[in-house]
């Protein structure tokens, strides 16, 4: 089974997609941190160990900003946290997604993905910005066109998509 949660930052998205894949994990999940915190950013690394607090008991954690594909295993059930993250990753390495998305979309594991809503603003002024926010809205058509159920969060509240 696949799921996404999509939705603006803050909005409630890792929490709920934290509560969907203990529902249906029979064995402990795991959870992919995307984040790469080379950037020394004080502020997410608080962001960030908030997060691991809250998951420290429920979850195993797997930290792999790029190669997605290569912590995922048939069967298992994972929580990626989040794509928007691992987006801008690739890009920034250069890396193609392609071949990654795939693997996850058609492997036989269960995968929440979380995804971030950045497609509603103004268009960014520079090019690396506008490839991001492209790239995140054709990501996101293609994992949700794969999910078996996609909910959109606005102030901590699923509207269940499909």
């Amino acid at each position: 089974m696949k799921v996404l949660f999509y939705g603006g930052q803050k909005s409630g998205k890792s929490h709920l997609a934290e509560e969907k894949i203990l529902q249906m994990a029979t064995t402990k999940p795991f959870y992919v941190a995307t984040y790469d915190n080379s950037f020394n950013d004080a502020e997410m690394q608080e962001k960030i160990d908030l997060h691991r607090q809250r998951r420290l008991h429920d979850f195993i954690t797997l930290e792999e900003p790029c190669f997605l594909d290569r912590v995922i295993e048939d069967d298992g059930f994972y929580l990626i946290d989040c794509l928007s993250m691992w987006i801008l990753n690739i890009l920034e390495r250069g890396i193609d997604h392609e071949n990654i998305l795939q693997t996850l979309l058609h492997s036989d594991a269960h995968i929440v993905f979380v995804l971030n809503d950045v497609n509603r603003g103004i268009i960014p002024d520079n090019p690396l910005s506008r490839r991001y926010v492209d790239l995140t809205g054709i990501i996101g058509q293609e994992v949700a066109s794969c999910c078996d159920e996609v909910y959109e969060v606005v102030l901590g509240l699923p509207k269940r998509l499909k």
